[in-house]
């Protein structure tokens, strides 16, 4: 019988002892495979979420957001230094204004000088409601109504939003669709414009069709459809149009950065910061990355110590175990020696038999571990949760909690797949386990000599 023969026989000539090696390195093993399910699931969640969030930054005027607040647009200038930074792929500037239908009761906007010419023929889509007609008493409350005639009607704002570059970050929409017509330049600074689908239904707009503001006529060259009621009621026109008409040269009310990659978010924003001081305000997407991968961070700490300390735990039962049977067998091995057994020859022979002892655990241990992978990793999501969310309801943690619930339950969507390449990791790591833990000890007692182990027994 060769030696590969002798050490898969050796492995049941102590049943007890076999099975309760087995079953013990068949845990350590499941362990290990949990663990690195857990780490390679974690991993693959972590580039989905920097991947779903995106690498844009946002730069506006310091104080103003949307139409409210105070403060100095950007210019030009801003746009450039922006541009010059490394990291940077692409900038997008965007100018945004309000145009108020000529005949509607609704003067000037507030701050808005009364000889301002932002007026238009299109009526609104969006019906004022209980939001616009508060909005509406706001804007009317310094103002005179005497002078209002009988024949006014009240129509909400149009916005108008100029940009350089026409994508879903720049309109802020999740999709934007040509549903007629085409696109706009936005290099250009020709009077035309795309319209929102609502918008030109209301006005019975067509490509082709003109209509007026800020006291010039604009042809629509195209009809769009994003998806969203407040967007499809605007209007998109070259920012060298909105600047020209609106009486804004080179004045910019928000830059859009994109980044080369998630990674380098943070180096930009700090970049801008930087270069532009106080007088503007930036965010990103950053943060509430951040408050998502956090918690992720943690299980992925959690996966890969614990991986570690699995295959460090059953390289040292396997080879406090083999120790143990060559301690046992040093008779048998001097024996061995005496009728011309090489070193080679006694070595191989434990190693096939914790080679077998080995595979039969990980037999039962890849069965452990597709049975525990879900639950395990259960616990640590909901180990994760709480470390995240604190003890109370408010604070720090709310505000976490929040995050990661508006990135759609990131945690709670984490299930752990078992794939061929997984298996077959496991399998190399329980090969490793067995040929170091138990080719050590029998290689050291295989150098002793025949005559010196008789003596002893």
């Amino acid at each position: 019988m060769g030696m590969i023969g002798r050490g898969i026989k050796n492995v049941f000539r102590n049943g007890v002892r076999a099975i309760a090696i087995v079953f013990i390195l068949a845990v350590s093993i499941s362990m290990a495979l949990v663990m690195f399910m857990a780490l390679k699931t974690v991993n693959g969640k972590i580039d989905s979420v920097k991947s779903s969030i995106g690498n844009t930054i946002t730069v506006s005027p310091a104080g103003i957001r949307g139409f409210e607040g105070g403060g100095t647009l950007l210019t030009q200038e801003d746009a450039n230094t922006i541009k010059s930074l490394a990291n940077v792929s692409s900038v997008t500037e965007t100018l945004t204004d309000r145009l108020r239908n000529e005949n509607s009761t609704t003067g000037n906007f507030p701050g808005e000088d009364s000889s301002s010419n932002n007026t238009t023929n299109l009526n609104s889509s969006i019906e004022p409601g209980s939001f616009g007609n508060r909005q509406r008493n706001f804007e009317n409350q310094s103002q005179s109504t005497s002078t209002s005639s009988s024949t006014q009607t009240f129509s909400m704002p149009v916005n108008v939003t100029g940009v350089n570059e026409i994508s879903n970050a720049a309109l802020s929409v999740s999709q934007f669709n040509i549903t007629s017509g085409e696109k706009i330049d936005p290099t250009s600074s020709e009077n035309v414009a795309m319209v929102g689908k609502d918008l030109a239904e209301k006005n019975s707009l067509s490509v082709g069709s003109t209509f007026t503001a800020y006291g010039q006529t604009i042809k629509v060259v195209g009809i769009y459809d994003t998806g969203n009621t407040f967007t499809n009621a605007s209007i998109v026109i070259p920012i060298k149009t909105v600047q020209n008409l609106s009486s804004q040269a080179d004045q910019i009310n928000s830059i859009i950065v994109e980044t080369d990659s998630i990674d380098s978010v943070s180096s930009v924003q700090a970049a801008i910061k930087e270069k532009l001081g106080s007088s503007v305000d930036v965010t990103s997407s950053q943060d509430r990355s951040n408050q998502a991968i956090e918690p992720l961070q943690n299980i992925k700490t959690i996966s890969f110590y614990s991986l570690v300390g699995a295959l460090i735990a059953g390289a040292i039962i396997i080879f406090l175990v083999m120790v143990m049977i060559v301690r046992e067998r040093r008779r048998e091995i001097g024996v061995l020696k005496a009728i011309g057994a090489s070193n080679i020859v006694v070595t191989g022979q434990f190693v096939s038999e914790a080679l077998t002892l080995t595979m039969i655990s990980s037999v039962l241990g890849v069965i452990l571990g597709i049975v525990l992978s879900n639950p395990i990793l259960k616990v640590l999501v909901s180990n994760s949760q709480s470390q995240v969310s604190g003890p109370g309801e408010g604070g720090p943690g709310r505000m976490m909690r929040m995050g990661i619930e508006g990135l759609g339950n990131t945690l709670n969507n984490l299930h752990a797949v078992i794939g061929i390449d997984i298996l077959l990791y496991g399998l190399l790591a329980a090969v490793i386990i067995a040929v170091v833990g138990s080719a050590v000890p029998s290689f050291l007692i295989s150098k002793i000599r025949p005559a010196e182990v008789m003596r002893t027994e």
